[in-house]
């Protein structure tokens, strides 16, 4: 799974996720793209399922490229705590807003990467659409 190697502090607070992606909004790398087209949360495990299932569909051929890290902790605290303390770090996730690339591929026909790209959007939390390189 997908973990930062440090972080300058363990703990952030959840912050604001209103409006589009101003980054990562265009296919660089592949041929083809997976495009959020809803805003939320996803997990490294997301992640890590998606890329499983399109590694899978295209029996390992072609490229993949993963556009999103996860950096932001989860916090939790413990069963019957008392107090305003914040929990301890249980979960990473990436704050992801509409317009944002998350995967790329390169390398396999259009069916294909239709196909694998459809299956890896099933694994994911958000509403996701299929886009191509603008030429």
């Amino acid at each position: 799974m997908l973990v930062p190697k440090r972080a300058k502090y363990r703990k952030q607070q959840r912050g604001m996720m209103k409006g589009n992606a101003n980054r990562g909004t265009t296919v660089a790398f592949g041929e083809f793209g997976l495009m959020s087209d809803g805003m939320g949360w996803v997990t490294a495990r997301q992640i890590e399922a998606a890329r499983k299932a399109i590694t899978h569909s295209t029996q390992r051929g072609g490229r993949v490229w993963i556009r999103i890290f996860p950096d932001k902790p989860i916090t939790k605290n413990r069963l019957n705590q008392n107090g305003i303390r914040k929990g301890r770090c249980i979960r990473i996730r990436c704050p992801i807003r509409p317009g944002r690339v998350l995967f790329e591929m390169g390398g396999v026909t259009k069916e294909i990467a239709h196909e694998a790209l459809r299956l890896a959007g099933h694994k994911l939390g958000i509403k996701t659409m299929i886009v191509e390189k603008d030429n």
